[in-house]
């Protein structure tokens, strides 16, 4: 029931498409960009759910305040603690492989406004889990979210974060003049 009322919101009502055209593991990483506005996280859930998926996401702690903490959580939220130095890489990608399935979201800019560093956690997290990576692209303009593209680390993360970002050069965020390659 659920499934098909997000279908209809996200489908029939917002007019989103979908153009996925890779293999979901039991055990991926989703690089999503661009992340421009808060519509991101309520398109990407209306998407998971549409779908039938269920991901884990990262979100920095400050969202998680009561009553939303309680809900971001039961949808899957891991909340970000920036100014603690954690090792949440280590701790996500030894999560990932003591399990069966892990599928974790996370969006590489780290923020809705323009910037010009990705964060790289995501990247070192496959690496160390010998998860692929998936890129999802949330194109305003063309109101599509596309999967078209997944990516093995290899280890030479400059080169891959280069092939990641320009993967990212054909789709338009909410806010166009935030999203920075």
């Amino acid at each position: 029931m659920m499934k098909r009322l997000c279908q209809w919101i996200l489908y029939r009502l917002m007019g989103w498409k979908k153009d996925i055209t890779q293999e979901h593991p039991d055990k991926y990483i989703i690089c999503l960009a661009p992340h421009t506005s808060n519509w991101d996280f309520i398109i990407g859930q209306l998407f998971a759910m549409a779908e039938g998926m269920h991901t884990n996401f990262l979100m920095k702690k400050e969202w998680f305040f009561w009553p939303l903490g309680i809900l971001f959580r039961s949808m899957g939220g891991i909340p970000v603690y920036r100014q603690k130095s954690t090792s949440m890489t280590d701790t996500l990608a030894e999560t990932a492989k003591s399990k069966e399935s892990f599928k974790l979201c996370v969006t590489p800019e780290g923020t809705r406004s323009a910037t010009k560093e990705w964060k790289k956690g995501f990247y070192y997290i496959a690496l160390k889990a010998k998860m692929p990576i998936l890129l999802y692209g949330m194109d305003y303009g063309k109101r599509v979210i596309t999967c078209t593209k997944t990516l093995i680390p290899s280890g030479d993360i400059d080169k891959d974060m280069e092939e990641i970002k320009l993967y990212y050069t054909a789709f338009e965020g909410k806010h166009p003049e935030n999203f920075i390659i």
